[in-house]
């Protein structure tokens, strides 16, 4: 299975349970890996595969219309997005918070599904998450 990626994305999002959080959106960083159809790279055409593009207009669409409580409920709900809209065979997601603690950086979660159930793909060298 061959895949796509989308890494480093930083959006303003509403996520949060804290007073300071629901206050305002907050900025977090999302890190997005998708498989894609094979035939994309036979025919060399955009049909054939998931633009990337649309997904990540999409990702920003959603996220300025709703607030989420959990970051694994905002990561839940993108996975969905990937899946069902978009008809990815499978997704891997990571979604953190920048920031918000004292000498931490990030602070976030990793989700990753399959559309059928099945296992989901051993990583290729170099793109397991850090």
């Amino acid at each position: 299975m061959d895949f796509i990626f989308v890494e480093g994305l930083q959006l303003d999002a509403r996520v949060g349970i804290y007073p300071r959080e629901k206050a305002g959106p907050q900025t977090i960083e999302i890190n997005l890996t998708f498989g894609m159809p094979d035939a994309a790279a036979e025919r060399d055409h955009i049909a054939d595969t998931i633009d990337y593009d649309k997904v990540v207009t999409r990702i920003r669409e959603l996220l300025l219309a709703q607030h989420f409580n959990l970051l694994e409920t905002l990561g839940e709900f993108l996975v969905k997005v990937v899946l069902d809209e978009f008809g990815a065979p499978w997704v891997r997601i990571s979604v953190a918070k920048l920031g918000v603690l004292q000498d931490v950086r990030r602070v976030g979660v990793y989700i990753e599904r399959s559309c059928d159930g099945s296992a989901t793909p051993v990583w290729p060298a170099g793109f397991a998450p850090a």
